[in-house]
C-alpha cells in the first residue's frame, strides 16, 4: 500500500513489484503521471489505472500513458472475478515483456561487432563500415559469395541500430516460389486466391518499425521487383487481393551472391531497383581473403561443438591447421563450420589431426595463375579466352559435382548464362 505517488515511487524503486493498481485522483501528481514515472524506471511493470470519473477521453489518456488497462469504480461483487483475471493477465503480460526485453538484450550482445570472429584486415574494414552505417535508416546492399556471413552482417546492422528493440524479419527470396513470395512479403486478404481462407499479415507489415532482410534478392522475379521498388520509393504497398494502401516504416537490408550488374545487362534485374538498394554497399569478403581468421574460426567452432555436441576436443595439430589455412574454401565460413562440426563429432575427443580431414585437403594445389604469353608470332585472343573460360567452367562443375546452381554461384554467373555456355561448348559430365 502507498498513500500517494511519491510513496509509490519509493516502493517501486526499492523492491520487486509485479503489478501497480493506482487511482487517477491522488494527492500531488495524478495516477497518469505516476504511470509515466514508473515506466521511466521499470518499463515492463504493468499498471492498472482506477477511476470513479469515467469518460472515453480518460480511458484513452490512460492507455497512452502506458497503462495496461483502465477500471471504473465501484467494484461490484459480480465484477471481482473479471478483475482477478485482469490482474493475472497484467502480471503475465509484464513477465512476457521482461523476457522479451532480456532476449533482445542477448541478441544485441550476440551480434555486437566484437562477437563477429576475425581479426583480418578484410573483415575489420567491413566492420568499420557496418559500425558507421548501423544507426542510419539508409538501405544497405550486402554482396559476397555464399557462406561468407551476409546474414550475420545484416543482424549486426539491426541489433546495433535504433531499431534494435523492434523486429528483424528475414526473407529468403530464393527459397520461396514466385507465386507465394508476393503474399509472403505483402500479405493477402481472405479470398485473394485459392486456399486463402484467412487474411494474413505480410513480412513488411511484421517488420514495421524494425528491419526487413531480403536475402538472395537477385532471385526475385521482375514482377515483384517493380512492387519492391515502390515500397522503397513510397514506403507503401497493397496486400494481395486488396485495394487498400498500407504505409510502413521499415529499414531494408538486401543481400545477394550474384552479380547484379551482370543481371541488369541480361535484363533480369531492374537498374532503378539496383540503385535504390545500393545506397550503402557492403561487400562480405570470402574466407580465402581472410586466412588470418581461419585459426580463430576453427577454435571458435570447436568450442561451439564441445558445448552443443558434448565432444571433448582439446586442440588441433599444426599439420591439420596448416591444411585448413591452405585450403581455398569455396563454401567459405559455412563450409568451415560444417567441416569442424563433422570432424569434432567423428573424432569426439583429443586433438584433431591432419588425417581427420577429408581427402581434398591433402591434394596438391597449383597456385600459379594462368598467364598466356604473347609471342612474336602472336596469339588467337578469342581462342585463348575461350580455353580459359572452358577451364574455369569445368573446374566449377567438377568442384560442385556438376551442381549447376552452385557452379554458377562460384563463377559469379547467372544460372541461365552458365547453361548457355555449357550447351555452346558441348560440355558433358564424364561418367564415373
Amino acid at each position: 500500500m502507498a498513500r500517494d505517488a511519491a510513496e509509490a515511487m519509493a516502493v517501486v524503486s526499492s523492491q520487486p513489484v509485479d503489478l501497480v493498481l493506482c487511482d487517477i485522483k491522488m494527492p500531488g501528481i495524478n495516477g497518469l503521471e505516476l504511470v509515466r514515472q514508473i515506466h521511466d524506471v521499470e518499463p515492463d511493470l504493468p499498471c492498472i489505472v482506477i477511476t470513479g470519473y469515467s469518460s472515453p477521453e480518460n480511458s484513452i489518456e490512460a492507455l497512452r500513458a502506458g497503462a495496461f488497462w483502465y477500471l471504473e469504480k465501484p467494484f461490484e461483487q459480480e465484477r471481482l472475478d473479471v478483475i482477478r483475471r485482469l490482474v493475472d493477465q497484467a502480471i503475465e503480460h509484464g513477465r512476457l515483456k521482461a523476457e522479451n526485453r532480456a532476449l533482445q538484450s542477448q541478441l544485441r550482445t550476440k551480434y555486437k561487432f566484437d562477437n563477429i570472429v576475425g581479426k583480418s584486415q578484410a573483415l575489420q574494414e567491413v566492420l568499420t563500415v557496418v559500425e558507421r552505417v548501423a544507426n542510419t535508416d539508409s538501405t544497405v546492399l550486402i554482396t559476397g559469395e555464399s557462406g561468407t556471413g551476409k546474414e550475420l552482417i545484416a543482424r549486426a546492422l539491426h541489433y546495433n541500430s535504433a531499431r534494435a528493440d523492434r523486429m528483424l524479419v528475414t526473407v529468403n527470396c530464393g527459397a520461396i516460389p514466385e507465386e507465394l513470395l508476393e503474399s509472403e512479403l505483402f500479405g493477402h486478404v481472405k479470398g485473394a486466391f485459392t486456399h486463402a481462407v484467412h487474411s494474413r499479415e505480410g513480412r513488411f507489415a511484421l517488420a514495421d518499425g524494425g528491419t526487413i532482410f531480403l536475402d538472395e534478392i537477385g532471385d526475385m522475379s521482375p514482377n515483384l521487383q517493380v512492387k519492391l521498388l515502390r515500397v522503397l520509393q513510397e514506403r507503401t504497398f497493397e496486400p494481395v487481393g486488396s485495394s487498400k494502401t498500407m504505409k510502413v516504416d521499415v529499414r531494408v537490408i538486401a543481400a545477394t551472391n550474384q552479380n547484379l550488374e551482370a543481371l541488369i545487362s541480361e535484363k533480369q534485374f531492374r537498374e532503378d531497383l539496383y540503385y535504390r538498394l545500393n545506397v550503402l554497399p557492403i561487400e562480405s569478403p570470402p574466407l580465402r581473403d581472410r586466412t588470418d581468421d581461419i585459426p580463430l574460426l576453427v577454435h571458435h567452432f570447436v568450442d561451439i561443438s564441445n558445448g552443443e555436441k558434448n565432444t571433448r576436443i582439446d586442440g588441433i595439430s599444426e599439420e591439420a591447421m596448416k591444411l585448413l589455412v591452405n585450403y581455398p574454401w569455396p563454401g567459405n565460413v559455412r563450409e568451415l563450420e560444417n567441416l569442424i562440426e563433422r570432424v569434432t563429432v567423428l573424432r569426439h575427443k583429443g586433438e584433431i589431426q591432419g588425417d581427420d580431414l577429408p581427402s581434398q585437403f591433402h591434394e596438391p594445389r597449383d597456385r600459379s595463375p594462368f598467364r598466356p604469353r604473347v609471342s612474336e608470332e602472336g596469339i588467337s585472343f578469342n581462342e585463348v579466352v575461350g580455353e580459359l573460360e572452358t577451364d574455369l567452367i569445368l573446374q566449377a562443375l567438377e568442384q560442385t559435382h556438376w551442381n549447376k546452381n552452385r557452379a554458377a554461384q562460384l563463377l559469379g554467373l547467372n544460372r541461365t548464362t552458365l547453361l548457355e555456355k555449357i550447351k555452346k561448348k558441348g560440355l558433358e559430365q564424364r561418367s564415373a
